[in-house]
């Protein structure tokens, strides 16, 4: 403010008046500081307190351009931002981030008066939050856009529905939709994991038009997992009129209601339905689950056979209901991606036998792949990490025709895993007796010995060099033959029928309710740059995953150690 106060040639009030009765053609109070303590006093509360003044504000406006205009001398440059034409204060302006605007209308009342101008805040929403609706257009488009946000929140209703409900754009401005909407709720915007018990869940909040919504995403229909995603919008928020931002309960069949966001803490806020009657369909329970069957799955229960998958989706669907009118949700993060990772990380969906497709999120960790369930079940809850991949331990799978027999890949991944034993058990006892060597032999090891040459030392590193070290390098293996072994259970058995490179992993299973979970040995194989599977050698059965493709926006890690935190965080909900 100290700089701005400069620029413009103001200071303390004394020396602002001297300064100001010195210039020729003054208008009075284009340069003075505003020293009323009712308009300055509320400026640093929100952009809309800091903004506001009288309400003759065309007059005004058109005066003090006029003042600006004749304070500065033709045929010498400007001395202050006051003596700039004040079209020429909105470019500048509008440059700056919305939240030092405030400061900037405290400086004096010139600087006040111009941030009312509307074309500023156009600017911030849309450079900030990507806002790129036009208040004033909205009215003369070809089609009305209060009908594309109806049709676009619930594409099933006829145009004009919910019209009456949808906010008046024609006297609203962009300073309210910065500062009441987008400002206020800037800290839900990304990606969250609801708190359903161990179903969890993926919603992406994202400023959609005039609207932030939530969109909560679900897997594709059991097995089609190469499928899209399908989304359905848990809630919104919007400006019903001026400084007043409404949020609206999106859930069940009868159109938005009200409802109430809270933000509890860094990271976490929590939905509330105020109408949960909207939620009750006419023919009941019955009726309600029916619908949700057909949503969740695609299919009637007439068409599931398999008893225990029956059990399965009937109980899904009573815990689920309980988290109809109030849920709290949990930021997560995308994982980091680096150069050297095996393949790009992100979110994948996954076949996981009865339980249908869940959503997993697969990371890198030096030397270790993690795949961490954003959705999951009674079995493995979400936040849980269901496979671990050992990237220093590819296997080599045998040849085509011996691949089809499960004894011979079953002999191979047990040699690797009574390897990997070996080697950790080398590891502890490498590093007790480190710890209990004397000071003297620490101290005779550290002088530097005698060793091979730099030439010797770069032909012994290329020596072990692994299939996964040069994937790392950009040079992936060329594509091998793969099937899957006999009596492998598969959900989809349009599986890829070449891989390119296998390593040895672990993957959890568990009883009902998470009891008893321990690790198996597995088989992790990578197909291409979108797909992986896994073989539970202990389940016999196989898990086919492809990449998530949508976009998400405001979901990147700031850190590794941030990732790594939230990681941890949402595994301890489960553990």
């Amino acid at each position: 403010m100290a700089v701005c106060a400069r620029l413009c040639g103001v200071g303390p009030a004394r020396g602002c008046r001297r300064r100001g009765a010195q210039q020729k053609g003054t208008a009075g109070d284009s340069s003075e500081p505003d020293t009323d303590p009712e308009e300055g006093g509320g400026g640093g509360g929100g952009c809309g307190e800091a903004a506001a003044a009288e309400d003759d504000d065309a007059a005004e406006e058109r005066i003090e351009g006029a003042a600006l205009a004749e304070s500065s001398p033709r045929g010498r440059a400007p001395l202050s931002l006051l003596d700039l034409p004040p079209e020429l204060l909105v470019q500048i302006f509008g440059s700056l981030p919305g939240t030092d605007l405030p400061n900037l209308a405290l400086v004096c009342s010139a600087f006040r008066r111009i941030l009312r101008t509307d074309t500023i805040w156009r600017r911030r929403c849309k450079e900030e939050y990507g806002v790129c609706e036009n208040l004033r257009k909205l009215e003369i488009t070809g089609v009305s856009c209060r009908d594309v946000y109806a049709k676009r929140i619930n594409p099933r209703v006829k145009s004009g529905r919910f019209m009456k409900i949808l906010p008046d754009y024609e006297h609203m401005e962009y300073r309210d939709v910065y500062t009441c909407l987008l400002h206020r709720y800037r800290h839900i915007l990304g990606l969250w994991q609801p708190d359903i018990g161990p179903y969890g869940g993926l919603l992406n909040v994202v400023v959609d038009g005039l609207f932030i919504i939530g969109w909560m995403y679900l897997p594709p229909h059991d097995p089609h997992v190469d499928d899209p995603m399908r989304v359905k919008p848990l809630f919104r928020i919007h400006l019903m009129e001026r400084k007043s931002a409404t949020v609206e309960c999106m859930y069940g069949h009868k159109g938005p209601h009200s409802g109430h966001i809270q933000i509890v803490k860094k990271d976490e806020f929590s939905t509330k339905c105020n109408q949960t009657d909207h939620h009750r369909m006419s023919g009941g329970r019955q009726e309600e689950f029916r619908t949700w069957l057909r949503e969740e799955w695609g299919r009637t229960l007439e068409d599931i056979f398999h008893e225990h998958m029956q059990e399965l989706i009937l109980m899904k669907f009573i815990y689920t209901s309980q988290y109809d009118n109030c849920l709290t949700y949990r930021r997560i993060y995308l994982p980091p991606w680096s150069a050297i990772d095996l393949i790009k990380p992100g979110l994948f969906k996954g076949t996981y036998g009865s339980h249908g497709l869940e959503i997993v999120m697969l990371s890198f960790h030096g030397k270790k792949a993690k795949g961490t369930k954003i959705t999951g079940d009674p079995n493995i809850p979400a936040g849980q990490q269901t496979v671990e991949i050992d990237l220093a331990h590819p296997i080599q799978l045998p040849d085509i025709e011996n691949l089809s027999n499960f004894s011979e890949l079953s002999r191979i991944v047990l040699e690797v895993q009574e390897q990997v034993r070996r080697e950790q058990q080398q590891e502890e006892e490498g590093g007790l007796e480190k710890e209990h060597q004397p000071q003297a032999q620490e101290e005779e090891e550290e002088q530097p010995q005698p060793g091979p040459s730099q030439q010797e030392a770069g032909r012994g590193a290329e020596g072990p060099a692994t299939e996964e070290g040069a994937m790392a390098q950009g040079s992936p293996p060329a594509s091998c033959p793969f099937v899957l072994p006999g009596g492998i259970a598969s959900r989809n058995e349009d599986y890829p029928r070449t891989c390119r490179a296998c390593f040895y992993g672990t993957g959890l299973i568990a009883g009902h309710g998470f009891t008893s979970p321990e690790r198996t040995p597995g088989v992790f194989v990578l197909f291409d740059d979108d797909r992986f599977g896994f073989i539970w050698l202990e389940l016999q059965s196989f898990s086919l995953y492809s990449r998530i493709k949508d976009s998400f926006q405001n979901a990147d890690a700031p850190s590794q150690e941030a990732f790594d935190e939230m990681l941890k965080n949402i595994q301890l909900l489960t553990s």
